[in-house]
């Protein structure tokens, strides 16, 4: 498994935490959002792209703003 790989798995593991962590925050119209946003980009770039090259930061933009949206700015690491 290489580091492609590995940051797949991870961006999606990101993505299915934030979406659970999330659900009460975002509310049931949002969370629909970004499960829609999410399915047209697994579809979508299916058909425009080669899946396999921009699925992946796809998924980490929506993590992203998945972040931003729940805790309302940046994590703290300290």
């Amino acid at each position: 498994m290489g580091s492609p790989a590995v940051a797949r798995l991870i961006a999606h593991l990101a993505f299915a935490v934030l979406m659970v962590r999330g659900w009460n925050e975002l509310g049931l119209t949002r969370s629909a959002i970004f499960l829609l946003l999410w399915l047209i980009g697994f579809v979508g770039l299916r058909y425009a792209f080669d899946a396999s090259l921009f699925f992946s930061p796809y998924v980490a933009l929506l993590d992203i703003a998945l972040v931003f949206l729940i805790f309302r700015g940046d994590v703290k690491l300290y």
